[in-house]
């Protein structure tokens, strides 16, 4: 028996007070829906339903954009015009649906459900029933529907929030909304609903009622963590989560051997590869895809985006560095930023207000402060000067700067690419270079200084 999967996404989102549909949201830098799909995916089933509706064209250009195209493989997409509930929607996907399979529905708002959760679910022996839930104790399940039992603790079936009675509001266990079920009873009990409740809708949860007539034991279980299956309906809500996020993504770092000065001062917007014995202080954000290696140190208020860091080096406080890579070794910033196409290969150094873009910056090599490095290519031992700048664009095209093993470039040296400087050439300070320097020459390109004798300042009138 396989496993299909039902996500319900088409909800508007209307109490997030934004245009942009609630399901694409971001924890982590990544869709509220994509987080649901990716677990999805890791359950391995055959295929993923996602039942949309508000956002559409928007909401699957992003998702497909958010996802892997494995992933993207097992997606069948199925419009649902009219919201008439969750019943409803999953009456929609039912048509797509094996009878000899089961069937796992999960929902696009709620993102933090957990692989070994719905592992345990789906593996309930349910011989007694076809249909197993999965529920959670609430100090407050104010907005759930209830789990209604009898003496014995049987389920009997499941009260929506606005149908229940003084009772039936007094009771702790609610409805998560995620159930598993065989698939050829699902279908069955799907033709028999009714909208007949205060909504006016097709309730997803009357099949529950129905399985309880039918059958002497409907199985449940219940989460790790209340945040696994916490929906996001309200921007406060999303920003909890947010934090549970984090909060989860520190833990595992710590518990793998990295040091966090501050845990809870640390956000990870992506999938990040972090070796034991790496050092992270405070307001550090990873963004997209991230590895850094043992014995690196980052100081606080970095970002670092789609980027590879090695061993052993020292990214100071206040850098940016996107789609670069950094060697062993190095020591970047402060205050340095790292454009894409920007590779600083072992024991390199970008001091203070030092920019890259698309520059190879050669092992040993030293841009200390100051500087603007970019379309270039520097050899090994390479030291370029406080204010030096490469001026690679013409107002239409991007030329490039060589400068080979050794080069020296004095201060607040302007380097006119095209323009390839020999080994262990050097260059005045001051100096404008827009020709080639052979190996072992010394270029000068200044104005001769004249000095002025008796010469007298303005004087401010009163």
């Amino acid at each position: 028996m396989e496993l299909e999967i039902i996500i319900l996404a088409a909800g508007k989102g209307t109490r997030m007070m934004s245009k942009l549909p609630k399901v694409l949201h971001t924890i982590g830098g990544k869709p509220l829906l994509a987080h649901v799909i990716e677990t999805a995916n890791s359950l391995e089933p055959k295929k993923i339903i996602i039942i949309y509706g508000h956002g559409g064209e928007q909401v699957q250009q992003t998702i497909e954009a958010s996802i892997s195209q494995n992933i993207s493989n097992k997606i069948q997409w199925i419009e649902q015009t009219e919201q008439k509930g969750t019943g409803h929607a999953v009456q929609m996907a039912a048509p797509f649906l094996s009878d000899q399979n089961k069937a796992l529905v999960l929902y696009g708002d709620v993102p933090l459900i957990q692989t070994s959760t719905l592992k345990s679910l789906i593996s309930i022996k349910n011989s007694e029933s076809p249909l197993s839930l999965l529920t959670m104790i609430l100090p407050n399940a104010t907005g759930y529907g209830r789990i209604l039992r009898d003496i014995d603790g049987k389920i009997l079936g499941i009260v929506e929030q606005k149908d229940a009675n003084q009772e039936q509001l007094e009771i702790k266990e609610a409805n998560t909304g995620i159930l598993c079920a065989q698939v050829k009873q699902l279908k069955a009990w799907l033709e028999r609903i009714k909208n007949d409740n205060s909504q006016e809708e097709f309730y997803l949860t009357d099949v529950v009622g129905m399985a309880a007539e039918n059958y002497q034991k409907i199985p449940s279980m219940q989460p790790e963590t209340i945040h696994e299956v916490e929906g996001v309906n309200d921007k406060k809500q999303l920003a909890a989560l947010e934090r549970c996020y984090q909060k989860q993504q520190a833990d595992t770092l710590l518990l793998s051997g990295v040091t966090l000065m501050d845990p809870e001062r640390i956000d990870i917007r992506g999938d990040v590869n972090i070796e034991s014995d790496v050092t992270i202080d405070i307001n550090v954000v990873l963004e997209g895809r991230v590895t850094i290696k043992s014995g690196t140190i980052v100081g606080q208020n970095c970002l670092i985006k789609n980027a590879d860091i090695g061993a052993n080096t020292r990214i100071e406080a206040n850098t940016v560095i996107e789609d670069s890579t950094v060697g062993d070794e190095c020591n970047i910033g402060p205050f340095a930023r790292l454009r894409p196409g920007s590779h600083v290969h072992k024991g390199g150094k970008l001091g203070n207000f030092v920019e890259t873009k698309k520059a190879e910056i050669g092992e040993g090599s030293k841009v200390n402060h100051l500087s603007y490095v970019g379309d270039a290519v520097l050899g090994k031992g390479v030291n370029v000067g406080a204010g030096s700048i490469t001026c690679n664009y013409d107002g239409a095209n991007k030329h490039l700067t060589e400068l080979d093993d050794g080069v020296f470039i004095g201060s607040n040296t302007s380097l006119v690419a095209p323009v390839k400087l020999g080994k262990n050439s050097t260059t005045g300070a001051g100096s404008v270079i827009n020709k080639d320097v052979e190996n072992e020459e010394l270029a000068i390109a200044r104005g001769k200084q004249k000095n002025i004798s008796g010469w007298t300042r303005p004087i401010k009138k009163s």
